[in-house]
């Protein structure tokens, strides 16, 4: 008889996993209404695209998904210290494996195997919770430049903090594209994270 695999994603990260999906699609929506309102770049998002239908009504919206972005946060790190979680599936890949497996996914050779995280896998991942930090310490010190005035400090000012903000907010867009296609070609994976599908074996049969 076949042993039975534990699921590709625990219950709680698939919880954590569509709490963050949620919050920060608000915050990226209503963030795009709150830059529409000062725009330090020759461009504005469509009406469509933003949150909120004004600037008072983007900025409640995104600090309210800034609470709930920074509590599921919170429950993911610690989840994933006390779980073992980052240390066995997203310990930091060395520079040679990340070559490698990107070598294999640019001549399409990469596999793909549910509940394993290959080499750029990790560091992409890795790499998009430094980034929500990053974006969520920037967003503290430019909603409140007075009482964060060190954080603000740290970052070089206001308006570097900003710049660094909306930096990342087009570094998380980014990767969401990238998810959201590598999804579309995997589409098992929208699964396991909605259902508890089995782990695929470590190595293929």
């Amino acid at each position: 008889m076949e042993q039975s695999r534990a699921a590709a994603h625990p219950l709680p990260v698939r919880i954590m996993h569509w709490i963050g999906v949620y919050a920060i699609g608000c915050m990226m929506l209503s963030g795009w209404e709150i830059y529409n309102a000062s725009p330090s770049l020759p461009f504005q998002f469509p009406a469509w695209m933003t949150l909120g239908g004004w600037l008072a009504g983007a900025i409640a919206w995104h600090i309210g998904a800034m609470w709930l972005l920074f509590a599921d946060g919170i429950a993911y790190l610690m989840y994933g210290i006390v779980s073992g979680h980052f240390r066995r599936d997203l310990r930091p890949p060395t520079p040679a494996a990340v070559g490698a497996d990107l070598g294999r996914a640019l001549r399409f050779r990469l596999p793909h195997r549910l509940g394993h995280y290959n080499a750029v896998q990790r560091l992409l991942y890795g790499g998009v919770i430094v980034i929500l930090m990053l974006a969520v310490a920037t967003g503290l010190s430019i909603w409140k430049p007075v009482q964060f005035g060190s954080l603000t400090a740290l970052f070089g000012g206001y308006p570097v903090a900003r710049g660094i903000h909306l930096t990342m907010m087009g570094l998380i867009a980014a990767f969401a594209i990238v998810h959201v296609a590598l999804v579309a070609i995997y589409p098992r994976t929208l699964v396991s994270m909605v259902a508890g599908v089995p782990a695929d074996p470590e190595t293929p049969s």
